[in-house]
Order: structure tokens, then C-alpha cells, then sequence
């Protein structure tokens, strides 16, 4: 029986195959671009037929073929049907693949062709998108900023807008708090940056066509020293990926492993197929690779410091949410914004939907506090007191708090007494008891420059009130003071303030209304640190839900060296490195170092450069330039969608195509892993099927396409592509999620989106922590800490050896106290780029603190000519140039004779910046502020023998120092500089 329904099967392929031809011009397409023959076969020949295709037209025939071009050959019948059955089980197709029941022969690029062919049988007819009255067809995408309708007309996108619920969607949540009612609007509230997509396409920058540096020649001379200087010519997708792939085997047989390094910014294009820890992962794993491990860049001081007094290592040491939007609007009396700015950052991808909650919050009353350098637009919308301080001294102005409510009584002592351990330590030391330095308001001052009756009037009014800390962008943690060259001691700090205060008890906890709405974590859709299609169980959260759920092949790299993304410079012009692991699994997995290079590896000799550009977004980055020109480094190819920033150092440059121009799928905000169910910082939780709107633009292709020609030269397209298209594994990350229970793939296909119904009132999570603070067991959807860290009973209690917050940080004190910038006391210690650097604040007394940017996100949407460079808070168009803004206090430009909008240098011994002038009285004088994340490198020569970048890579001129001792967190938002209106030269680009 099983025989005769596999030969019916492959007998009907033949029709199937004429039908979809007839039926889809783009499978019609394809059909025509390869001629070959295919045959499927059992192992032992008993049952095989082969099929002959050519110009379009296929027949097929029983039997062998003596010939064939490409053999799909199974163990046996029952293996056969698995494959060819629908509907597929692919978890058995998988384990048949994966023992060999089943094996391919023949050219790896035909074989891959084919079997994406057969794949494209299932797809090829189905409805993308809806077509609406003026003639276009909307389609749906997703952003780093929030999901979006696409408007397409003739193979033009005609506009992009926000996602709005219709009447068939989920219905939204309502909280009811002191007798009002608060239901969410039923919109997607994007980042200005996912609104800017559509001219991004069509970016005067961007890559349209492999390139090559003009005086690099593969088998000659190489030039490295002119990395950055010669220019660019076109060339063919087939030279660029033959020298590609020629160089990855050159390396390995010439150098040996390590000898290739991959180096890709922090985020790049949502989705959970072409996001670098899905098809860059699994592309690295088969060539083998030297891995530049990253840093938790935006949680610098929570896992560097905070976590080592309460854990959540699972959370890069930041608090967790759940629930607390309800609380803080039925019981919170004050929010004290530290170093938060959420309506510049919006949390985190979340656009501006928690702008209304806060808004809620005015309207109830609620007070508010915002203790930053600048009065930010958070301020500025919500009003409120404003305290500005000193970059860096954030955490002296805490110790005067908690000295205040020690001396005034002013702290919850039985919360204390049961909750915490090594208070009286605490205590000692904010006495003076250990030092002989009380730290008073009075001794705060002139640390922060906040006057000492401000302090107090602070301490008693937050003691007096039910107040919520809202710590950083996300309220809960996220940028901000924690990733300044004193973040450690001031998320310590932070934690311990909420300590002494009763963190977990009604209306006091984390949070600025940007987290924790009462939405449905339980429905399952993985997020995008879940690997995707990678198959990589280390460097992904794929062993929790996503392999289990999306049965895939494993993909693993054996090369364990690897170096610390801030010291990759280092380790390519010194030739060595040492860094310490980011890792989430324990508390002390961070004090262990790493070595660049292991013994028996070699140094990096190739650099695959991925994603958008790094210049604006890493320390000290000047120092890249010269190692993109030493001559270790004998090979660079980048892969990106525009020219700019590191492509301008490549040796091949490799076009990616846009979202809009490929397959994806993926949730709002949909982090998973360290970003555990962050998408309760939305209103809805909405899935979304990133529709290919358009065709690649010039010769562009996706990241998975390039990744896939290149290892198909080195026989490897296969196993990377499981024989699937983008859109195929679309389908199998669907099919893993909870969707299908919903809605239906060709459903979701149309329509582009699925909102996830929220919790029943009866359902929702309780806040967060209050199991703690009232010694229950944990009562939250958070997998953390793991069940072997609890210090007594599974389920109470923290992840600290004690099981309670510490005051004084056992971990800390185990991994011993020789480091002097991280005791398990959180001392203080004034900041190297303030004031305390002596000598050095001399020539550069100014501070200039670089945030994270409003209007776009790190360096995506930044000069790419979209109507976010015409924004003035974001870029000055001056002399027909867009310059990078730099707020500047009225005070600090009138000693310098510098005007609004003048051209100013910004510098210091590392490097120098061309800005333009914003002078404003909402920067405090002595304080410059900027953004963090230009797009644009772009040095010229400064008429007196040096560089100036007038692009705005302010991080040209950050420290390299770590943000602790022994840590390989950057500390890249406040340096000292120097600044003077800039004077007209002969300055020309270099």
C-alpha cells in the first residue's frame, strides 16, 4: 500500500508542477531559469523516477536515470512519505536528515534549486497581501519601531503607515484605577525611524551593486593601508562571490582556524530569518569562524553590577515587569525619572506606546521627578520637577538619599529586617562609620552639583509618597546612567534605593508606565534571540522553545576562540586580547577572562563585516580605522543595504537588499532569551508577516540569498538552506508558533498580521515582586532564576546566595576584592571623565553626554535621506550639509563666541567631531549634549595636518576604558572635550 501511494506521488508531481506553472508567472519564472534532471529514488532503486526539465516544460518518466543532475535517494518507503506526504512532519524529516536516511547528490546549487522548487509548489499560488480601492495592494511589514501597512502600486511603494486594529481583532485591555476607565487606542504608535523605511529604500547611499576597491587586487597587491582612501568599482555577483568564497577556503588552508572573524552592530532588520542571530549564525557556524562577542550594550551597569545584589542574570540584570502598569496607576503617588527618558528612546522598539499611559498618569495626578543633565522631552511633555547633576555623579546624589533616610528614620525597617541581608554594613558605610565620610547631602554637592536642601527636600518627599523608580529608558533598566563610566555604581544604586524603600509593595517599584500592560505572555511566538533558522543551541536561546517547537538541523562552530567587540581593534593591530564573557546563565560566569588568540588558532586574517554601520554606536572607534588598515588583516568583505560608515573600508562591498524587499516573519518587539516577554511594553501584541513588497532593488539580494551563494561554492547551500526559501521557513516559524490554533497560513498571508487577544481581568500577572516583598512564591511567567540557584526552596526567593536582596553582594565579595571598582560595598568612586581626571578636565572641561538617539534607532534611518535628516532636532542642514546637532547651554557658547547653528569642533586627544551648534537652556552649562548613533563617518582633512569627522561619530572621542575593571562593558555615553567654534578651512575629504 505504502509503495503504491509513493509512486501515485511522484507520478503526480508532474502534473502539479505544470499546474503551478500555468497558474503562477513567478513559479513559471523559476521553472525556466535551470535546466536539468532530477530523479527520487529509493535507496535500493526498487521505486525511482526521474524528471527532465527544461525551458520551462517539464516531463518525467519511471526508472533511473543514468545521467541525472540532481538524486534525492531514501532509505525506504515509510522515509519517502515522510518527506512527500503532506502534511509534513518536519520533525521526522529532520531526524531522517540528520542520520542519513536520507541523502542528496549532485551540483550543491541544483540540488538546492530543486528542492526549493518542490517547496515553492506549496506557496506559489497563494494571496500576499489585500488589494484595497485606488488600485494598490497593502502589504505588511515589521520594524525596530513598530509594524507598518505598505501601500504598493506598479512595484512602487506608495506609502507606509501605521498598523490600525480593525473591528475583527483582538479586543484591547482595560485597567480601572481611582474610579477612571484606561483602554489603549487601537493603533500601532511607531518610532518616527519605521515611518522613514519607504525613502530609506531608495537612499542616494544606497548599494545597488557588488563593488571592489579599485587598487585591491586578490592575487596582487592588496593595499590594506588604503582601506578608507580609493575608491569603488562595480563588478558581477559572480566575481564578488568567487573571491568571497575563495578567500573563506584560502583561509582556512593557509592560516587555519580563527583565521575569519565576523563583526556585525548590534541589531540590524527585524525578523526571525534575516536577523543576525538567525541566517548570519547559521551561515558563520558552517564556515567556522572567530567570534567577536558582544557586550550588553545598552545594560552596561545591571549586568555588570546590579544583578550581584538581587540576580535576574537572565535579565542582563534589569528588573522585570508584569503587572505593573495596573499598579502604578491604581496605587503609585510619584515617579522618579533617573536617567529616563522614554519618550526619546521608547523603551525599547516600542514606538510611543507607552506616551499615553504616562499621559494617564498626569491626568490622575501622579507627581513627577526627572533627575538627568538634560531636561529631556520626557520632561518637557510631562512637566515636573527637574534635578540636574553631573554625568557620572549619579550615584553619589543616591547615597545622600539613603543617608537622609538613615538619619531621618525614613526607611521600611521591617521590609529591611526581613527581606534584605548586610544592611548594617550599608548603613556604616553611608554614615561614615567606615571611612570617615558621611555622605550627606552636603558631601553630594560637590560631586553632583545639586545644592544639599534639593537632596533633602528629595529624600523626605520620595519617603512620604508611594513612588515608582523609573531607572533608565525602560523604567526597568535600558541605557541611560548605565552606561556611563560610573553605570555600575549607579544601577547598584538603583536597586539598593528600592531596598530601602520596600520594592514589590503596592505602588512602589520599577517602572515609568513603559512596561508591563496586561497582555497574554502565554501564547507562544519566538522571539528573535530564539535563533530563528541558526540551529545554534550556545549563542541563541534556541535549546528553550524554538528547537523543540521548529524541528531544524543543529548547526555548531568548532572555532571557541574569540575576542570582545571592544577590543577588536586590539586584537588585530596588537595581535591579542583578553575579555570577559557575556553570559546570562549565572552570576559568575562574568568573572571569568577569555584569551585572544586560544593556543593552536589563528589570528584573524578576515573580517566579514555584517549589518549596518558601527562607528557611532562603539568606544573610541577611531582606533578602527586603523585596524581596517593593518596588514594583518589581508581580506575585508562588508555585507550591507547602504554605503556608509565601515563599508568605506571593505575590499568587496556585497549589496543587501531592504525588509521590504524580502520574505520574513515576526512579533512587535518580540525579543525572547535576556529580553524576556518585553513586548508588555505594548499595547497589543501583534505577530506580523513581513510581505516582500518589491523586488530587490538593482542587483540587491537578501542576507540569506548571499549567504546561500556563497556556501554554495563551498558545497554547503543545502545543508544551510534545508532546502527552503525565505518565505518556506516563514511558513515552518509559523507553523511552530501558537498561531495556526488562531488563524490559518493563507489567512495570515492575506490579511499580514495577528493581534494576540489580552488576558482576562481573572488572568492577568500580579506585580511584580510583590510575591517577593510579601515572602511568597514567585507568582510570574519568568523562567528565572534556574531551579539549581534558588538558595533554599524551589521557587522563594532570589537568585542571590542568601536568597534576599544584599546590601552588600556575596557574589561580589567570593570572586574576591582586589578589584577596587567593584566591591561587594558598592563605593563610590568619581568618574574618570568629570571633573576628578585632574589634569585632564583642565584641557577638556567640558562633558559631553551621548544618549540614545530620538529619531532613529542606533544608526538606522540616520543619513540615508529620509525625512529624518530634515528633522533639526536631528541633523542641522548648514552650507548644504546635514551636520550632527550638539545641545549647548547659553552660558558655555557665550564664552566661546559660538552662535546657534555655528559649526563647532568638538574634541579631545582622541579624535575630533564637526557639529553643529543647538544652544539651549535645557542642558545644564558644562554639559554637552549629543546622540550616540551617527550613520555618517565622514573624515576631512582640518587644514592643520589631522582628520575631523563632520559626519557626528561623537564615539570617536569615548573611552576604551571598561566600565569596570575586569569587565568587558563599554562606558560610551559621557567623556570629557574640549569645544570652539569651528573657522572656515581649506578642509577637503580624505
Amino acid at each position: 500500500m505504502k509503495r503504491t501511494l509513493l509512486k501515485s506521488i511522484l507520478f503526480g508531481l508532474t502534473a502539479a508542477i505544470r499546474l503551478t506553472a500555468l497558474r503562477s508567472p513567478e513559479f513559471r519564472k523559476q521553472l525556466k531559469s535551470r535546466n536539468l534532471i532530477a530523479q527520487i529514488r529509493l535507496k535500493d532503486g526498487s521505486i525511482a523516477r526521474h524528471y527532465c526539465l527544461r525551458d520551462g516544460k517539464v516531463i518525467s518518466a519511471a526508472g533511473l536515470h543514468p545521467a541525472a543532475d540532481v538524486s534525492i535517494a531514501f532509505h525506504d518507503v515509510t522515509t519517502a512519505l515522510e518527506f512527500v506526504k503532506p502534511p509534513a512532519d518536519q520533525a521526522k524529516i529532520v531526524h531522517a536528515a540528520k542520520h542519513f536516511k536520507v541523502t542528496v547528490a549532485g551540483e550543491d546549487a541544483l540540488v538546492v534549486w530543486f528542492m526549493q522548487l518542490l517547496n515553492r509548489l506549496q506557496t506559489a499560488s497563494l494571496t500576499m497581501g489585500q488589494a484595497q480601492r485606488d488600485g494598490t495592494v497593502r502589504y505588511t511589514t515589521n520594524t525596530n519601531g513598530g509594524p507598518l501597512f505598505v501601500y504598493v502600486k506598479d512595484g512602487r511603494i506608495v506609502r507606509t503607515t501605521p498598523i490600525d486594529l480593525q473591528r475583527d481583532d483582538a479586543a484591547s485591555w482595560t485597567i480601572h484605577a481611582r474610579g477612571r476607565r484606561f483602554s489603549p487606542r487601537r493603533i500601532a504608535t511607531v518610532s518616527p525611524h519605521a515611518l522613514a523605511l519607504r525613502s530609506m529604500v531608495d537612499a542616494k547611499n544606497r548599494l545597488l551593486y557588488p563593488m571592489k576597491r579599485v587598487d585591491f587586487d586578490p592575487n596582487g597587491q592588496r593595499n590594506p593601508h588604503t582601506r578608507g582612501i580609493s575608491g569603488y568599482e562595480r563588478i558581477s555577483w559572480e566575481e564578488a562571490l568567487d573571491i568571497v568564497s575563495a578567500e573563506i577556503k584560502r583561509m582556512k588552508r593557509e592560516h587555519g582556524p580563527g583565521a575569519i572573524a565576523i563583526y556585525h552592530s548590534s541589531h540590524h532588520q527585524w525578523g526571525n530569518v534575516g536577523y543576525y542571530l538567525s541566517a548570519l549564525q547559521r551561515f558563520g557556524n558552517l564556515i567556522g569562524y572567530t567570534r567577536v562577542h558582544l557586550n550588553p550594550d545598552s545594560w552596561e551597569g545591571w549586568y555588570w553590577g546590579a544583578q550581584h545584589h538581587y540576580g535576574n542574570s537572565m535579565r542582563l540584570g534589569t528588573p522585570g515587569g508584569y503587572g505593573l502598569v495596573e499598579d502604578c496607576l491604581k496605587e503609585c503617588e510619584q515617579i522618579v525619572f533617573w536617567s529616563s527618558d522614554p519618550e526619546t528612546t521608547s523603551g525599547c522598539y516600542a514606538g510611543f506606546e507607552g506616551t499615553e499611559r504616562r499621559l494617564w498618569a498626569k491626568e490622575l495626578g501622579i507627581d513627577f521627578i526627572h533627575i538627568d543633565p538634560h531636561y529631556n522631552p520626557t520632561a518637557q511633555l510631562l512637566g515636573g520637577r527637574w534635578m540636574p547633576l553631573r554625568p557620572g555623579s549619579d550615584s553619589a546624589l543616591a547615597l545622600a538619599i539613603m543617608n537622609v533616610w538613615v538619619n531621618e528614620n525614613l526607611y521600611d525597617h521591617d521590609y529591611v529586617a526581613t527581606r534584605t541581608t548586610g544592611f548594617e554594613e550599608w548603613r556604616a558605610y553611608l554614615l561614615g562609620e567606615t571611612d570617615g565620610v558621611a555622605k550627606t547631602p552636603e558631601w553630594q554637592e560637590a560631586e553632583t552639583g545639586v545644592a544639599a536642601r534639593e537632596v533633602r527636600a528629595l529624600a523626605r518627599r520620595w519617603a512620604a509618597r508611594k513612588t515608582y523608580l523609573a531607572a533608565g529608558g525602560g523604567g526597568q533598566g535600558l541605557g541611560g546612567a548605565g552606561r556611563n563610566p560610573t553605570g555600575t555604581q549607579w544601577a547598584r544604586s538603583m536597586i539598593l534605593l528600592m531596598a530601602m524603600q520596600g520594592w514589590g509593595k503596592p505602588g512602589i517599584n520599577f517602572g515609568n508606565l513603559q512596561a508591563a500592560t496586561p497582555l497574554d505572555m502565554t501564547f507562544y511566538f519566538p522571539g528573535y534571540a530564539e535563533g530563528g533558522i541558526s540551529g545554534d543551541l550556545h549563542w541563541t536561546a534556541a535549546a528553550i522553545s524554538n528547537y523543540n517547537r521548529m524541528p531544524h538541523v543543529l548547526s555548531m562552530n568548532p572555532i571557541k576562540q574569540m575576542i570582545p567587540r571592544q577590543k577588536l581593534a586590539d586584537a588585530i593591530i596588537d595581535g591579542h586580547s583578553t575579555g570577559y564573557s557575556w553570559d546570562g546563565v549565572s552570576l559568575e560566569a562574568q568573572f571569568v577572562p577569555f584569551h585572544y588568540p586560544l593556543p593552536g588558532h589563528s589570528r584573524v586574517h578576515m573580517l566579514y563585516r555584517y549589518g549596518a554601520s558601527s562607528f557611532g554606536t562603539m568606544a573610541n572607534s577611531q582606533r578602527m580605522v586603523e585596524a581596517y588598515r593593518h596588514e594583518s588583516l589581508e581580506f575585508v568583505v562588508n555585507q550591507s543595504i547602504w554605503h556608509e560608515g565601515e563599508t568605506l573600508f571593505a575590499d568587496i562591498i556585497l549589496p543587501a537588499c531592504t525588509m521590504l524587499e524580502r520574505w520574513d516573519i515576526g512579533e512587535w518587539a518580540g525579543a525572547g532569551a535576556y529580553g524576556h516577554h518585553i513586548q508588555e511594553q505594548l499595547n497589543h501584541r501583534m505577530i506580523v508577516m513581513q510581505h516582500k513588497c518589491i523586488e530587490p532593488l538593482g542587483e540587491s539580494k537578501s542576507d540569506y540569498q548571499i549567504f546561500l551563494e556563497i556556501l554554495q561554492r563551498l558545497g554547503l547551500g543545502a545543508v544551510f538552506s534545508e532546502g527552503c526559501s525565505e518565505l518556506d521557513w516563514c511558513k515552518r516559524v509559523f507553523d511552530s508558533s501558537d498561531l495556526p490554533n488562531h488563524i490559518s497560513w493563507q489567512a495570515f498571508l492575506k490579511k499580514g498580521y495577528f493581534v494576540v487577544p489580552p488576558a482576562s481581568e481573572a488572568q492577568r500577572e500580579p506585580a511584580y515582586f510583590r510575591w517577593f516583598a510579601e515572602d511568597r512564591p514567585k507568582d510570574v511567567p519568568e523562567p528565572l532564576p534556574l531551579p539549581s540557584q534558588y538558595a533554599d526552596t524551589f521557587g522563594k526567593g532570589l537568585q542571590t546566595p542568601s536568597g534576599k536582596l544584599e546590601f552588600v553582594s556575596q557574589t561580589l565579595r567570593r570572586a574576591g576584592e582586589d578589584n577596587p571598582e567593584r566591591q561587594a560595598l558598592n563605593h563610590y568612586l568619581s568618574s574618570p571623565e568629570g571633573p576628578a581626571a585632574g589634569e585632564r578636565f583642565e584641557r577638556y572641561p567640558l562633558q559631553l553626554l551621548s544618549s540614545h538617539p530620538r529619531y532613529s534607532f542606533h544608526t538606522y534611518s540616520d543619513g540615508k535621506g529620509s525625512f529624518i535628516d530634515d528633522l533639526g532636532d536631528h541633523r542641522i542642514l548648514k552650507q548644504g550639509y546635514h551636520y550632527w546637532p550638539l545641545r549647548i547651554s547659553p552660558q558655555d557658547a557665550a564664552a566661546r563666541g559660538i552662535g546657534q547653528h555655528d559649526l563647532v569642533r568638538v574634541f579631545n586627544e582622541r579624535g575630533a567631531v564637526l557639529c553643529a551648534a543647538d544652544i539651549t537652556p535645557l542642558i545644564a552649562p558644562g554639559i554637552l549634549k549629543a546622540f550616540e548613533s551617527s550613520a555618517v563617518y565622514d573624515p576631512i582633512a582640518d587644514g592643520k595636518g589631522g582628520t575631523i569627522d563632520r559626519g557626528g561619530c561623537v564615539n570617536l572621542l569615548t573611552s576604551p576604558r571598561p566600565i569596570v575593571k575586569g569587565s568587558s562593558g563599554m562606558a560610551s555615553s559621557s567623556c570629557l572635550v574640549q569645544l570652539e567654534k569651528w573657522m572656515e578651512t581649506s578642509a577637503c575629504p580624505v
